[in-house]
């Protein structure tokens, strides 16, 4: 019976979350697809590859949408958010789709990636495309937007560029390793979710916060992003594709870390993990033992302790206190509502 209360109260969760996404973020995401269909190129493969991406891959209603909550919560209009998350939702895009061809990702979320469909050297092409695009916007955008915060803001995601690049390199050395430390392994997870914090410190700025404010949401968005991350990390457990998926072209989630820190399991993951030809049983195999090892436990507390340090100063806000509390407490769950 408890059980079954938990899995409807997730459902609540998600749903709620989902009308939220739609009431801040669709209309963002629409003017956003718009801008990437608009764009003329004589190439049918990278033509191809835009509107596949645009109209049948891409769904991210959950940037803009914290852009916007950000931004009322310390007193702003979330309708001035819009003209900057359109930029930032291009950029973002183009990171992803820059990841998923560092990560050989073909398949994500059961969809062919642009990567997967199109090949590397026209995912590479559309992943650059998007990210200038974004940012040439953002740079036309002076009559909406105040010249000093367009300064800002560009300093704001060149930092995030860097911390991602920088996170995306360490991480290249965690492939194939079995000896990865929980400590060294959260703090590439810390780097990369400044993403998720750049968003959160730009809708401060639209929104004229103070220091504390942006210190507030600074955190929480540095807390939120890890996360989400680590609920990836989750949700690839369970999936057997993805986890075959990890252990041969990506580096190991932090749920078979967590299991690789235990002795009694250890010696069963390791033998596990070193076999030659990996089949789809052999990662449900895994999910038992990481799970008979107790390693989701030692998740969820790691996942606990960013909550409760996420939501530190939270109360302090002046709006939306309970829309970001929200979203940061379904991130523990275990259904992906990101995505």
């Amino acid at each position: 019976m408890s059980n079954c209360r938990n899995e409807n109260n997730i459902e609540k969760v998600s749903q709620d979350l989902q009308r939220l996404f739609e009431r801040r973020g669709r209309r963002t995401f629409e003017m956003a697809k718009q801008a990437i269909l608009e764009e003329k190129v004589e190439c049918k493969e990278v033509e191809n590859a835009f509107q596949y991406f645009a109209t049948e891959y891409w769904y991210d209603l959950a940037r803009p949408t914290l852009l916007s909550l950000c931004c009322e919560a310390v007193g702003g209009n979330p309708q001035a958010t819009i003209p900057v998350a359109i930029s930032m939702s291009l950029i973002s895009g183009g990171i992803d789709i820059h990841d998923d061809i560092i990560d050989l990702s073909e398949v994500k979320n059961r969809r062919q990636t642009v990567y997967g469909k199109f090949g590397k050297d026209i995912a590479l092409l559309v992943g650059d495309a998007l990210m200038f695009k974004g940012l040439t916007l953002l740079n036309e955008l002076n009559k909406e937007v105040d010249k000093e915060k367009i300064v800002v803001i560009s300093k704001v995601l060149k930092s995030m560029f860097f911390e991602l690049g920088d996170a995306e390199a360490l991480e290249l050395r965690f492939r194939k390793r079995f000896d990865v430390s929980l400590s060294e392994y959260l703090a590439v997870v810390r780097k990369k979710a400044a993403d998720v914090e750049a968003h959160t410190r730009i809708g401060v700025i639209l929104g004229n916060g103070t220091k504390e404010e942006t210190d507030i949401l600074s955190n929480y968005g540095r807390n939120l992003g890890m996360l989400i991350i680590l609920g990836d990390d989750n949700a690839d457990m369970v999936h057997p594709e993805e986890l075959l998926h990890r252990i041969q072209k990506e580096h190991l989630p932090f749920p078979v870390l967590c299991a690789l820190e235990n002795p009694k399991v250890k010696p069963q993951v390791i033998s596990l993990l070193k076999k030659e030809r990996l089949k789809e049983a052999d990662s449900k195999e895994l999910f038992k033992v990481v799970y008979d090892g107790y390693a989701f436990n030692r998740v969820e507390e790691v996942m606990k302790n960013l909550v409760q340090e996420g939501t530190v100063g939270l109360k302090k806000l002046r709006f939306c206190r309970t829309e970001l509390e929200s979203l940061i407490e379904a991130a523990l769950m275990k259904k992906k509502v990101y995505s």
